[in-house]
Parts: structure tokens; sequence; C-alpha cells
């Protein structure tokens, strides 16, 4: 299985660049084999770059950006994904590959079922927080009420 980087080699984008750079560097730094495909030069990955990418994952204009992750044929993600991915430490789920052995994500399978479980929990936490200030705010009413405010 290969990991198709999608970049353009001649971006005008500084942003775009930093991406497609962090990209490449970190499968560099960490031996997974990849090919960049140039979408600037080559209007052929262009194009089926464009066509591969989810309907989902395509910005309102329809045209995504690069860097698009692939494995083989299969959409990984983009720029975005590929950040989450490597901060929670699941980055060769995310690419497709099984992960090599020694590395964390090798007994990922109970650490994600407690980060999910962390995620629910924190969700509820989220939902009670916002109804917090409207009940201060409900009570900053009343106090200005009796105040005469």
């Amino acid at each position: 299985m290969v990991i198709k980087v999608f970049v353009a080699t001649s971006s005008g984008s500084t942003a775009i660049k930093k991406k497609q750079q962090e990209v490449v560097g970190f499968l560099e730094a960490n031996k997974i084999d990849f090919q960049q495909m140039d979408i600037a030069g080559d209007e052929d990955n262009r194009n089926w770059m464009r066509e591969n990418v989810p309907g989902e994952k395509k910005p309102q204009n329809g045209i995504p950006l690069p860097p698009q992750i692939f494995n083989e044929e299969r959409y990984c993600g983009d720029f975005e994904s590929f950040f989450s991915a490597k901060e929670e430490n699941i980055i060769y789920s995310f690419l497709g590959l099984a992960p090599p052995p020694g590395t964390e994500e090798t007994g990922k399978s109970d650490a994600t079922e407690v980060n999910e479980a962390h995620a629910e929990a924190k969700a509820g936490e989220g939902a009670e927080a916002a109804q917090s200030p409207s009940e201060d705010q409900q009570e900053n009413k009343e106090e200005h009420a009796t105040a005469g405010v």
C-alpha cells in the first residue's frame, strides 16, 4: 500500500506550503513510504484528486486544496484530519496502515474506548456548562431587579 500525498509544488500560498511540508516531513521522519503527487504541474493528478475527495470533505467552492492524503485509492483526509490523527497518536489508523511493532498505537483499542468514553463525558459536561451561563445571567437579572437597576 502506497500513501499518496497530493501537493502543489508551485503554490503561491505560504499556508499551503507549510501544511504540505508538515505532512511530507512527518512521513519522511517516520519512514512511512509515500508518493508526492503534484497537482500544479500534472493535470491528471489534479483531476484525480478532485474527483476522489469525498463530497462532504470538499469546500463550498468544490475544489479541495492540497495537501490531500490517500492510501492507494482510499481517501484518508486533508491536513486538518492528518493533524488531528497525529495529535491523537492514531496516524497509522488514519493512513490505513498497520502500526510498526513497539509504537504506542499498537495497543490503541482499549485506549480508544477510554478516549471515546472520555469524549462523551466531556460532551455531557459541555451541555451542563452551556446551561450554567444562562443560569448566571438569570441570577444577575434578578439581582439587578431587586437592586432597582
